[in-house]
């Protein structure tokens, strides 16, 4: 039996809107994996399994005989971010808030989770997967620790992601590398710290950080190749020192971001031996600590093409478009394609603040596009006989 669309968009707008009002940081969504939880049994689905990589969901749908299983993901945690603005949904958890959209996500599958549920249409297993954590990139790496993939295996899998400045109900992806890596590090610089009227006396770091904080932007204009993307940001130089006391220990904090693996572990190279050489020129120690965050995020080039026909199906030619370039920002999406081959999507938000913005919200015209493409991709590769 067909579903009544405009009551699944009033549904899902107070879903979202309920999502937004209560926000819960990484591995703290407790009340959110329980309202989703509670939905998917709502809709009859044959299994809802919760605690999945801490507070996970996942949910399982079959219809017919095939054998072969698809999974979709949604995000569902918030960001460490006091939300501003006079909404009537504003969140009620101080300092918290969905910056980021994963409040929409969420909403979107546990729409495609009704739809398909009600309809069917398909022939083979779905899995939704509601991750935890994505926000500092634990999430999915604690779903696939706990036996993601033997638990609830699957094939293929898709996402979703808002984006600002796209207009609402526009749908754009790529092949191979579409969002890139990030790797953080810590430089900590140590010396001999002293009185600011005689820094004579002392081996104080300040001058060494500043100019170890200036060599670092050297790694990506002189120690690359101008054809691999990548970036260096420091972020954050924190010292021991006060108004009249000159530090001893400077913390140099940031992240890189890059493409491939090659590029990443040339920046490492280059950070350490930027870090010792500047700390040897001011006499000064150098300790390099450096993380690997997120993997890029690399699409499969013939899922892409199966992405596109199903956004045809549903959206105006005008509407899908193919991205020019890969994004530098990052998603822990990545580590499921590291296990099964798939494809992560952008979808329009119009023309709202920009995401991790303390005014974003979440546009719920484009909710139903979400749910819609969801549907559309598991009947496109789960076709009935």
């Amino acid at each position: 039996m067909a579903i009544d669309i405009d009551a699944l968009r009033n549904e899902m707008t107070a879903w979202r809107r309920d999502l937004h009002a209560h926000p819960e940081f990484g591995f703290e969504e407790q009340r959110t994996s329980a309202f989703v939880a509670a939905k998917l049994r709502e809709f009859g689905l044959d299994d809802v399994a919760e605690g999945v990589g801490g507070t996970g969901v996942v949910g399982t749908l079959k219809r017919g005989s095939g054998n072969r299983s698809i999974a979709l993901r949604a995000d569902m945690d918030a960001l460490r971010i006091p939300e501003q603005g006079n909404l009537l949904y504003k969140s009620s958890n101080p300092g918290v808030m969905h910056a980021c959209g994963h409040d929409g996500h969420t909403t979107m599958l546990l729409g495609a989770a009704k739809l398909l549920a009600e309809e069917g249409g398909f022939d083979g297993t779905v899995r939704f997967i509601f991750q935890p954590a994505e926000e500092w990139g634990r999430g999915a790496l604690a779903m696939l620790a706990d036996g993601l993939m033997e638990r609830y295996p699957f094939e293929e899998i898709y996402g979703i992601h808002n984006m600002p400045g796209l207009p609402v109900g526009t749908f754009e992806t790529r092949p191979g590398a579409i969002m890139s890596a990030e790797d953080n590090f810590e430089i900590v610089l140590r010396g001999v710290g002293g009185h600011a009227a005689r820094p004579h006396g002392g081996n104080e770091v300040l001058i060494a950080a500043c100019a170890l904080v200036t060599n670092l932007q050297t790694i990506v204009s002189r120690r690359l190749s101008p054809t691999d993307t990548s970036v260096v940001s420091v972020t954050e130089l924190i010292t021991d020192g006060t108004r009249n006391a000159l530090p001893g220990e400077a913390r140099i904090l940031g992240d890189a971001r890059s493409f491939r693996s090659e590029v990443s572990a040339e920046i490492e190279k280059q950070m350490r031996i930027i870090a010792e050489g500047t700390a040897l020129a001011y006499n000064v120690s150098a300790e390099v600590t450096y993380t690997r965050e997120f993997v890029p995020l690399l699409n499969d080039p013939d899922l892409v093409e199966e992405t596109f026909a199903a956004a045809y199906s549903i959206f105006p030619e005008k509407n899908v478009r193919m991205a020019r370039e890969p994004m530098t920002g990052s998603e822990d999406f990545a580590h499921f394609l590291e296990h099964a081959p798939g494809v992560f999507v952008f979808l329009g938000n119009g023309d709202s603040p920009p995401l991790h913005n303390p005014r974003y919200d979440f546009c719920d015209d484009g909710l139903i596009h979400g749910t819609n493409f969801h549907t559309a991709i598991v009947r496109r590769r789960l076709p009935l006989p």
